[in-house]
């Protein structure tokens, strides 16, 4: 009986992971020939990004899943940030899509470029690293403090990347280029938990459960008056800033 609950089960998991898949796809398609036209001139990318932000609502519609946030900060979208949060999850892109609602880059992946259609956006929408390659580390610091420095925020994980094999742990230490560039242009950074994404989203079958997912906005850390040597304690702080609500969620003592 409980295998044939389990099979009744995985198969409207399935139907559901199916139902949202369609939705993902066919509205990307549908918006992408106007993509392709605010990506001629850099001028019109911010429009570009905000179809980008519309695609990620309606797949969030579609699917049914809703938003929970606690907000301790609402970030001013006229304001210039360095975004950081955990990642357990492919769920977590979208997911920042739609919940910053400031203009901004996300630091990613260079593999997404070889995306068909899919690739050609996020790469001139969005900062590509190779993290093995140490020249292609130092290129997209550069590039996302220029980014900055044109009024507009960053998006980045900085585990590196969906690293951790002990959930609900973050892969530590975290990477430096964040709080690099935070401290090189004295903008503030803003923690965020994503609590119960990797539920929701297998990223190895990749079926999608419905569900509430769960976010914590924190309070800026502000970077006015820090310098490359106050890195280290900034980096530990937004960990534990993001960690900690994560593991008392889960009602796990963080590792001494």
């Amino acid at each position: 009986m409980k295998k044939r609950e389990s099979l009744f089960i995985r198969s409207l998991l399935v139907i559901y992971s199916l139902w949202t898949a369609f939705w993902f796809i066919s509205s990307f398609l549908i918006l992408y020939p106007l993509m392709l036209i605010f990506l001629q001139k850099i001028s019109w990318r911010r429009y570009a990004h905000r179809l980008v932000r519309l695609w990620g609502q309606i797949f969030f519609l579609f699917a049914g899943l809703r938003i929970q946030v606690k907000y301790h900060y609402k970030p001013d979208r006229k304001m210039v940030y360095v975004f950081c949060s955990n990642h357990f999850s492919y769920l977590d892109i979208p997911l920042m899509v739609v919940l910053i609602k400031n203009y901004f880059s996300f630091i990613g992946k260079y593999e997404i470029k070889k995306v068909p259609l899919f690739g050609y956006l996020y790469a001139r929408l969005n900062i590509l690293v190779n993290r093995k390659d140490r020249m292609s580390r130092a290129t997209s610091l550069g590039r996302s403090i220029k980014a900055l420095q044109s009024k507009r925020s960053i998006i980045i994980f900085p585990e590196g990347g969906i690293v951790s094999s002990e959930f609900p742990f973050m892969g530590k230490p975290l990477m430096d280029g964040a709080f690099i560039m935070a401290v090189q242009q004295q903008v503030p950074v803003v923690p965020i938990s994503f609590f119960n994404n990797h539920h929701l989203l297998n990223d190895r079958t990749f079926l999608l459960r419905p569900g509430v997912i769960k976010v914590e906005i924190h309070p800026p850390v502000e970077t006015i008056g820090l310098s490359n040597e106050d890195v280290p304690v900034l980096r530990d702080k937004v960990f534990d800033m993001i960690q900690n609500p994560i593991l008392a969620y889960y009602g796990t003592d963080a590792p001494q």
